[in-house]
């Protein structure tokens, strides 16, 4: 079995789903999504109230499809809680990724297959194979339906099949409880349908491309199964007409930060068609030197694949279609027919064949050049795509965010030695390079899903020359004094253009304050009659283009290096970066514990015994007592997963084999377990523990791992605080990327001011939490104004890769600033505010030790009630 491991940010997912699913059972899930994200729940008419709704955004090239699949083992265990097995209808846009997905949620080789299997046994079916279904096959394995969301529509005379009595599944409805009759019976009769299967077994819902699904039918298709929950996966949610409720958004950074995508995209216009393709097989060329050094060094196959975009034939027209491209790649450039595709509506060559197994991506393919005058088949992924030239103009065409996409992906998901293999390239036929550049931007907000906010740092310009003019808009710059021997006419200007220049009369000096394009210096040319004038204002509005670049360049952009040491602890006498509390030498040992349920575990099982946890919720608006959903969806599945009743040894052996505890030994927890449960029959029926059997197991598992947090925390203490074996090692340094990943951005004129800050590490600045930390920033900008700091960086939170962290006992201290000193060395600043000041004296701890470990090269200052001064006295100590 092939498995993926996950990267960092698809772990953040996962948990995030399963910390959802558990504040479920103790909330409402509309309640818990606010909680957890502070955005305000979307219901969906026509769904049972309060079923959890919720979509993941993953740009493109983030692994949508693994990670949904390795969501199923957490919905049968966090969200359904009442059985081992489920049903998954797994919705796709189109028959090409429905057969795709099939294909890989079969092979039991694949990565998809081995996700899928973290939940036990699994039954991939067709929506075709589903209709013959068997009632054992569903009581006995998490059965996957993969299906077209159009399949369920019964318009079309196939599809109604779905609704229609089927004899093949008469086995479902042999049992039926009363109340599940009378939920399913109409005029007295039960179909025995598929659809009235699903309805029973309460599947959950897997929305794959979700995006392309939000009319009101899709969702009156979706709630006549009667869902125990959905889940959608996309990279452009719908935020306006049917909202999707986003529980956990993955930026590009992220991406580009855990080598899933190739980034930046390097940029060039050229108005010449064929110079414009010329310019790109010289580019695919250079690519395909370097990736062959690399293959002699040892690195993976690389056969770097050139995507054109054609124009659409048009009858009397003179166009670049797609013949006319493939004969000028035959013709003037000497390109073997053999190693060029078309991929159009009428002819397609991208697919495996006996001779290419892997497709285009198979070594012994020739294929160099894809030819497309649209897009390309859904589900078509090729990491191997690297270069995109579009004939067609990028601002109306739909289809350039589709392609866009194709090749962004990284090969094998693993950066390459070679810088210039972790880019991607754009050759577009354009005279407007910052159009051409704002218009890419565009399509990848549209189409990949990246957020509008971050995605100006990744369109670059290959060529020094061609400037992106939108990040300079509206921004000073150092002026530039100019004289003339005449007085320019200045009168008539644009007032734009006018609001860049002023002119003094008495020294005949022209100053410019702003940068001028092309555009500008031959509307300023006119205003003098000279040649001479007319070559100075050319001249300094070239200059001021030079200027504009390298003035506003960010530390980071400038080649600025931001390295922080990290804490590392000694582990059998070996120095380790300290990353994670499990790695200290605890004494971990089940067998030292009281083995009974705590008084809240009591207390939480009766609840559940009488319904009354999530039973009854009390409508805050209308003052109306309503039934909670979970409650109902937990009694609906234990009328079709009727629990079996083990005794008590059997049960014992359940609960061991489902709760993971890698520390401890299997002797100590068998042992724990047994006298656990044997406490809990003191208080509750072998028949109570067993229909509640999924709910014990996560109490035990809870009340286990708090015993093992306190280990740790005794643990942490001496390790850290009461022994020397922490340390601060050139061996663990901390560097971050070139590219900031912040969710949410400051904004200058915002929520908390107009305040420009000039010396952040990138361009962007994380967003602020409070009024005092904002205002924390501003005094930090102003100290690197004065030279007191060098620069300072907005710190994120749980950004892995991109955040500097303190590892405690029980989380992780990510401090809000850090700053570079004169000196180079490091201040990291903590801004609490009064009411946070007392909780924090783990982070001081902390904190306190990383800087006294660091032989000076590190200082850290925690600040509350605006005490500024306390920020100028440490650095100045330093001095």
């Amino acid at each position: 079995m092939n498995y993926f491991t996950a990267k960092d940010y698809q772990d953040q997912i996962l948990t995030s789903v399963a910390d959802y699913f558990k504040a479920c059972h103790t909330q409402s899930p509309s309640t818990a999504f606010y909680e957890m994200t502070g955005v305000p729940y979307q219901s969906l008419k026509g769904f049972a109230e309060d079923m959890p709704y919720f979509c993941l955004r993953v740009p493109t090239g983030g692994g949508k499809t693994w990670l949904a699949a390795s969501c199923v083992d957490i919905i049968n265990k966090k969200l359904l809680g009442v059985t081992e097995h489920s049903v998954i209808l797994w919705l796709v846009p189109s028959n090409q990724i429905k057969e795709q997905t099939l294909k890989g949620f079969k092979d039991r080789e694949h990565p998809l297959y081995a996700a899928l299997a973290t939940a036990g046994a699994i039954e991939v079916l067709s929506l075709e194979e589903a209709k013959s279904v068997k009632a054992s096959t569903l009581n006995t394995a998490t059965t996957v339906i993969v299906a077209t969301r159009q399949a369920f529509q019964v318009e079309n005379e196939e599809n109604r099949k779905v609704y229609e009595n089927n004899g093949a599944l008469m086995g479902h409805f042999e049992h039926l409880r009363p109340e599940q009759w009378q939920e399913l019976q109409k005029d007295g009769v039960v179909i025995n349908s598929l659809a009235n299967v699903l309805y029973l077994r309460r599947p959950f819902i897997i929305v794959d491309e979700a995006h392309n699904s939000r009319t009101p039918l899709s969702f009156e298709t979706l709630a006549k199964f009667n869902p125990s929950g959905i889940m959608e996966l996309t990279a452009t949610p719908d935020m306006d007409k049917t909202p999707s409720n986003v529980l956990h958004s993955v930026s590009a950074v992220e991406l580009k930060t855990e080598q899933m995508i190739k980034l930046p995209i390097l940029l060039r216009t050229e108005p010449n068609w064929q110079q414009c393709l010329a310019y790109a097989l010289t580019c695919r060329n250079d690519l395909q030197v370097l990736a062959d050094k690399e293959y002699l060094l040892g690195s993976n196959y690389l056969r770097p694949i050139v995507l054109i975009q054609a124009e659409a034939r048009r009858t009397g027209k003179d166009t670049l279609d797609v013949d006319r491209v493939k004969q000028e790649l035959m013709t003037n450039h000497a390109i073997p027919e053999h190693e060029i595709v078309i991929a159009t509506g009428e002819e397609k060559g991208l697919t495996a064949t006996d001779e290419y197994p892997l497709g285009i991506m198979d070594k012994k393919c020739p294929v160099k050049f894809v030819i497309t005058q649209q897009a390309l088949a859904e589900g078509w992924d090729c990491s191997f795509a690297y270069i995109l030239v579009s004939m067609a103009n990028v601002h109306s065409s739909t289809r350039v965010e589709q392609l866009l996409g194709r090749i962004l992906r990284q090969p094998d998901a693993i950066q390459r030695r070679t810088p210039e293999l972790n880019q991607s390239y754009s050759f577009v036929v354009s005279s407007n390079f910052s159009d051409t550049a704002s218009a890419l931007r565009d399509s990848l907000v549209k189409g990949a899903g990246f957020e509008r906010k971050e995605v100006g740092q990744f369109v670059k310009s290959i060529l020094p020359s061609q400037l992106d003019l939108e990040l300079f808009k509206n921004k000073k710059i150092p002026p530039i004094p100019v004289l003339l021997t005449e007085k320019p006419v200045l009168t008539q200007l644009p007032k734009p253009l006018r609001e860049k220049i002023t002119w003094n009369n008495d020294t005949q000096e022209l100053t410019i304050t702003g940068l001028l394009t092309v555009e500008d210096a031959e509307v300023l040319k006119a205003t003098v009659v000279n040649s001479e004038s007319k070559i100075i204002i050319e001249q300094a509005a070239e200059n001021s283009r030079l200027v504009a670049v390298e003035f506003f360049k960010t530390p980071a952009e400038r080649g600025e290096r931001l390295r922080v040491p990290q804490l590392a602890v000694y582990v059998q006498g070996e120095l380790q970066l300290f990353d994670d509390p499990q790695m200290l030498d605890y004494p971990w040992d089940l067998s030292r514990y009281e083995a009974k349920p705590s008084d809240s575990v009591l207390s939480r099982f009766t609840s559940a015994l009488k319904h009354e946890a999530g039973l009854i919720d009390m409508d805050g608006i209308k003052g109306t007592v309503k039934i909670a959903f979970m409650a109902n969806l937990q009694r609906s599945l234990e009328l079709v997963y009727q629990p079996e009743h083990w005794d008590t040894v059997k049960l014992a052996t359940w609960l061991c084999r489902n709760i993971t505890d890698e520390s401890a030994t299997h002797a100590s927890k068998q042992a724990f377990i047994m006298a656990w449960l044997q406490a809990l029959l003191d208080s509750f029926s072998l028949v109570d523990v067993n229909e509640q059997k999924f709910l014990v197991r996560n109490l035990l598992e809870e009340q286990i791992n708090d015993l093992r947090q306190l280990a740790l925390n005794n643990a942490y203490q001496a390790t850290l605080f009461e022994s020397n074996n922490a340390a601060i090692s050139d061996n663990y340094v901390f560097e971050f990327p070139q590219y900031y990943s912040s969710t949410r951005n400051y904004d200058v004129g915002g929520k908390y001011g107009h305040y420009d800050f000039e010396h952040h590490f990138h361009g962007k600045i994380g967003d602020f939490d409070s009024k005092e930390e904002f205002e924390c920033a501003c005094y930090l900008d102003q100290l690197a104004a004065k030279n007191k700091i060098k620069f300072w960086l907005r710190n994120l939170v749980r950004k892995e890769l991109c955040s500097f962290f303190l590892q405690k006992a029980d989380g992780r201290f990510y401090p809000d600033f850090v700053c570079v000193l004169p000196d180079d060395s490091i201040l990291i600043v903590e801004y609490k505010g009064r009411n946070g000041w007392n909780d924090a004296e783990d982070d001081r701890l902390i904190g306190g030790l990383w800087a006294s470990l660091s032989n000076g090269r590190c200082q850290f200052v925690m600040v509350t009630d605006k005490q500024w001064r306390v920020i100028d006295e440490r650095i100045e100590r330093r001095v």
